[in-house]
C-alpha cells in the first residue's frame, strides 16, 4: 500500500499517487475500519454493498463525529479546558463504539475519478468538493484513493530546488 517515490524528472500521473486501501463492506467493525485507514493513511474507505457494488463511503470523520461529539460538546468546543470532561465515560463509549459494525456510518457515494484522468482534474474535484481525497474507480471497479497529502509528497520528490530559502535570505 501507499504511493511509489518519484525520482526527480519522472511524470507525476493519477496511478503514481493512488493509494490502494481495504473496502468497507457490511459486517466490518469499527475498529477494522479505523485499522484499515489507519494502516493506509487515509480518512476513509469506500463501500460496496453485497453485490460488490461501491455504493457509499466511511469516514473517520463521520464515525467520531455521530459516536464521539454530542453537538453540545463542539458548541462548547472553545470553553474546554483539561479539568472540564462534558462526556461521561468517553473512554468506556470509545470502546463499545469500536465493536459496532459500521453500517450506521455509512455516506452516500462520494465522486469517483478514473485512473487515467489527469492528475489536475483529481486537485479541482477535491477543492471543489472541499475535500483532501477522491477514490480511484474503473468502470465498477476500485483501484485506489488519491489524497491532498499523497500528491504534495510526490510534488515533493519531482525536482531539488537551486537554492534554499536560507540560502536566498543571506
Amino acid at each position: 500500500m501507499g504511493h511509489t517515490e518519484q525520482t526527480a524528472g519522472e511524470r507525476m500521473d493519477m496511478k503514481s499517487v493512488m493509494i490502494a486501501t481495504e473496502v468497507a463492506h457490511a459486517g466490518m467493525l469499527v475498529r477494522e475500519l479505523f485499522v484499515a485507514c489507519g494502516k493506509a493513511q487515509v480518512q476513509a474507505l469506500p463501500y460496496v454493498d453485497d453485490s460488490g457494488k461501491l455504493s457509499g463511503r466511511v469516514t473517520l470523520k463521520n464515525v467520531l463525529r455521530l459516536s464521539c461529539l454530542p453537538e453540545y460538546v463542539v458548541e462548547l468546543a472553545p470553553m474546554l479546558n483539561l479539568n472540564m470532561s462534558c462526556v461521561d465515560h468517553a473512554e468506556e463509549k470509545a470502546r463499545e463504539m469500536l465493536c459496532c459494525p459500521i453500517e450506521p456510518f455509512v455516506q452516500g457515494a462520494h465522486e469517483t475519478i478514473s485512473s487515467d484522468a489527469p492528475l489536475i482534474k483529481a486537485l479541482a474535484l477535491m477543492e471543489k468538493l472541499d475535500t483532501s481525497y477522491i477514490f480511484v474507480v474503473d468502470g465498477q471497479s476500485y483501484r485506489g484513493t488519491v489524497t491532498i497529502q499523497g500528491i504534495a509528497a510526490s510534488m515533493s520528490h519531482l525536482g531539488v530546488c537551486s537554492k534554499t530559502t536560507s540560502d536566498s535570505t543571506e
